[in-house]
């Protein structure tokens, strides 16, 4: 069943994010203020996979979750800036390597049931390395980590951001090359 929506009003706005209280009804049921997390753009993420090397990695922590983990590339789209083009920016700036050509895996929205945010997704054949990252403050370290370890990475708990785990899973399952 589809919920009815009477209106919406913002109760914060950044640059980064919004919350909005939306008045909606369930059919047959409760009308009430939903608290719903806007985003106006989204986010990017890159697997970049070297049959040789693997794929590449940022170990990285999250002060929000007080975490530690290795993710894959990703940030947000700037204001019109093409979504392929900030995917390829992104590994540049966290990683210092430039992705080979990008492909387009899938897009998802990974909270739908608070949020409009949205993923896209992309793979890279290869990279090449420019130099070091030119935002550091992204990550400990930059590592291309074999496919297997990757795996044990997986089982281990150690790759839990919800992107990097959505993307690595579902490269993994299609084998994309």
């Amino acid at each position: 069943m589809e919920w009815i929506e009477h209106g919406e009003r913002a109760i914060y706005d950044s640059p980064w994010v919004s919350l909005h209280l939306v008045d909606v009804e369930v059919p047959g049921g409760a009308r009430f203020e939903h608290h719903v997390v806007r985003r106006d753009l989204p986010a990017a993420g890159v697997v970049v996979h070297d049959p040789e090397r693997g794929l590449l990695l940022l170990w990285r922590h999250r002060f929000i979750t007080h975490t530690w983990g290795w993710e894959i590339p990703a940030g947000r789209v700037e204001a019109g800036e093409e979504v392929v083009a900030a995917a390829a920016r992104e590994v540049v700036e966290e990683t210092g390597w430039q992705p080979g050509p990008l492909q387009p895996l899938f897009g998802y929205h990974p909270t739908n049931g608070i949020s409009d945010q949205r993923f896209e997704i992309f793979v890279a054949d290869g990279a090449t390395h420019l130099g070091e990252p030119s935002d550091p403050s992204e990550s400990d370290r930059v590592e291309w980590v074999p496919v297997e370890q990757v795996r044990r990475l997986l089982r281990a708990g150690e790759i839990g951001d919800g992107l990097s785990l959505t993307a690595i899973l579902w490269w993994l399952q299609h084998e994309i090359p």
